[in-house]
């Protein structure tokens, strides 16, 4: 009886976090993006009503996978790795282009971006292939083969996105990581991953560019949007001009509403309110680390460690960013920053850990 109570109120913690999460995020992306929705489409709500209607779908859908036993969801791990590689094919050849990047696809009046289901079928895809091959993971050449699939992805993902790239390899290495005995054979892993991170940063201009104005961003005219955020969180002191009073939100900071929304947090509610943010997201990694420890067996502990994977690396990504502590990459910041794509899919993958959760004796 006991411990059925404890993991009915670890559901619960894990279920009001994200609550909780999301209501904030509305709350400041109302405030950060009104001058941007009366300048650009005559109304103050534009990016609010399209989140929240996002939001909605995606608490829906985090509902009903949450009661589903998660076992049955990993029939559809192959048939999602294709999707995920036929759908960043698709954003190659017919994808919508909006800033120089081609991220979206249309289809009729929606548009998405496949770069996030990327993220959930590669979770999904791998914890359903290492539980398979579990017994072999001590050996150096079965971690390899089960990085080998994950490539396509980030390849394709990468050649629009690459900061998504970046965070799909960054869950992959970590479920094959859980999932393996040893230890050593990851020094020769990172290595050969940081050989390529060379070779791929100088196959572009424009990349090296990027390390360029993250050193001096001064002296770029692509440093502007950096400097205007560094501005915003330098201005908003300990507890910030207050909800709705940033200045750097009008007009002055481009796009104040997506990835570096994170500076006009900082700018309102300032050091405090940045501080309440970041701790709800370590609640979030803690529970699904608890959940992964605890789960009933390996799939449902790769299910959770890749959830907890996705959820710290695009966190300290985009925090990274704002305060220019690594180069402009484009993350976003989950549940926070304008983004419906992103707030579905990162709802039903707490659907997948709550419902790993629940089969927890």
């Amino acid at each position: 009886m006991e411990r059925s109570e404890k993991k009915r109120r670890y559901d619960e913690t894990l279920i009001a976090v994200v609550l909780v999460l999301v209501v904030i995020g509305l709350v400041v992306l109302m405030s950060t993006s009104s001058y941007n929705g009366r300048v650009k489409f005559d109304d103050s709500f534009y990016y609010l009503k399209k989140q929240g209607f996002a939001t909605f779908i995606g608490l829906l859908g985090m509902g009903i996978i949450s009661r589903v036993d998660y076992h049955r969801w990993a029939v559809l791990a192959i048939p999602g790795y294709v999707a995920a590689i036929a759908l960043s094919v698709a954003v190659m050849l017919f994808g919508d282009e909006y800033n120089g990047s081609k991220r979206w696809l249309s289809l009729g009046p929606v548009s998405f971006q496949p770069s996030e289901f990327a993220k959930v079928a590669v979770i999904l895809f791998l914890a359903w292939l290492i539980s398979r091959y579990a017994s072999k993971m001590k050996r150096f050449r079965t971690l390899v083969l089960m990085m080998l699939p994950v490539l396509p992805v980030a390849a394709l993902v990468g050649a629009s996105n690459l900061s998504t790239a970046l965070i799909i390899l960054g869950i992959a290495v970590v479920l094959v990581f859980v999932a393996s005995p040893g230890y050593s054979q990851f020094i020769w892993m990172g290595s050969a991953g940081v050989a390529f991170m060379g070779v791929f940063l100088a196959m572009e201009s424009y990349r090296l560019e990027r390390l360029a104005i993250w050193q001096n961003p001064e002296k770029y005219e692509k440093g502007y949007q950096t400097l205007q955020g560094l501005y915003a969180i330098g201005s908003g002191g300990l507890f910030g001009r207050g909800l709705g009073n940033s200045i750097q939100k009008l007009g002055f900071l481009p796009e104040a509403q997506n990835d570096m929304i994170f500076s006009i947090i900082c700018e309102e509610l300032g050091l405090f309110g940045a501080g309440i943010i970041i701790f709800l997201f370590l609640l979030l990694i803690w529970r699904f680390f608890v959940i992964a420890t605890k789960a009933p067996d390996l799939l449902g502990a790769l299910i959770a460690a890749g959830a907890m994977a996705h959820m710290m690396i695009q966190v300290i990504l985009n925090i990274a960013v704002v305060t220019n502590s690594i180069p402009n990459t484009g993350i976003t910041l989950p549940f926070i920053s304008y983004g419906g794509t992103s707030v579905v899919f990162l709802l039903l993958e707490i659907g997948l850990v709550l419902s790993v959760s629940r089969l927890i004796e």
